[in-house]
């Protein structure tokens, strides 16, 4: 994969909600921040492509793990190049780069089937919380907070994301909800297809949106002690996504579904909201 370290950060950024919660922050942040997210879409893309085989798949995510390592190490970085300054800006921590690549790893290896809770947990700190630290270094933030908005932060995204995408994801053989909450709700664990079809799937998906409302809570509360460094971008990224998730619950996950989706008109009002009471 050919990969223009110029020009992909912009690229793989431009139109989505996260362009508009980025570009509240100074130019260094701004772009470390745009070069962290390309990164995540370029691996993310590699673990669903339905077209190429695991073992390819697995070896384009190996590549990145390598180019990742040789960047750290002061030789060519291959493809992660467009990595260098965000990393040598903010000292990005080389395991966090690794915990994306091997969260990503963990869908190419199978089709996450119904996990359970310590599998699905290690799946949000790798794909989402990861990020998070890699996020928090450049808003510069102290470590402790930092991991702390990371964790809770990440896992809330995440668990909404799951929530919200179970068609798509079943179209793709994929059940991301855990199997304690489907057991007792009662969902038979059969196919990708027949359970996200199955009525329980509502108990299921409201339990797990609990969960998800404790780790908005948690990064609020990191978030309102005012930590060090650039807070407005998180909280933006906060309050859309519980939003978001308010309006799942309104709605019900009850067949057939109507997918939410954030709105830019919305987030850039947030982001107006938030910008005066900071």
């Amino acid at each position: 994969m050919s990969v223009d370290s110029a020009m992909l950060p912009q690229q793989r950024v431009a139109g989505s909600s996260f362009y508009a919660g980025m570009r509240i922050l100074p130019k260094a942040e701004r772009h470390a921040m745009y070069a962290i997210y390309a990164f995540c879409r370029e691996v993310d893309d590699i673990a669903d492509d339905q077209q190429g085989s695991r073992s390819d798949r697995a070896a384009a995510l190996l590549s990145w793990h390598a180019d990742i390592d040789a960047l750290y190490e002061g030789k060519d970085p291959g493809q992660a190049a467009f990595l260098t300054e965000a990393v040598r800006t903010f000292g990005l921590d080389v395991s966090d780069f690794h915990a994306v690549i091997d969260g990503m790893m963990m869908d190419v290896d199978k089709d996450i089937r119904w996990p359970d809770a310590a599998e699905l947990d290690l799946y949000c700190d790798r794909v989402a919380s990861a990020v998070g630290r890699l996020s928090a270094r450049v808003f510069g933030m102290d470590q402790k907070p930092g991991r702390d908005l990371a964790y809770h932060l990440g896992r809330a995204l995440q668990l909404t994301n799951i929530l919200r995408d179970i068609d798509e994801d079943a179209v793709i053989g994929r059940v991301y909800l855990p199997k304690e909450l489907l057991d007792k709700a009662g969902v038979p664990l059969t196919t990708p297809a027949a359970v996200a079809a199955h009525p329980g799937i509502d108990t299921a998906c409201r339990a797990l949106a609990v969960d998800a409302h404790r780790h908005f809570d948690g990064a609020d509360l990191v978030l309102a002690a005012r930590p060090r460094g650039y807070r407005l971008a998180p909280r933006l990224m906060s309050v859309a996504y519980s939003k978001l998730l308010t309006r799942m619950e309104a709605t019900g996950w009850m067949v057939p579904r109507t997918r939410v989706r954030t709105s830019k008109i919305g987030l850039i009002w947030q982001l107006v909201r938030l910008g005066l009471t900071s």
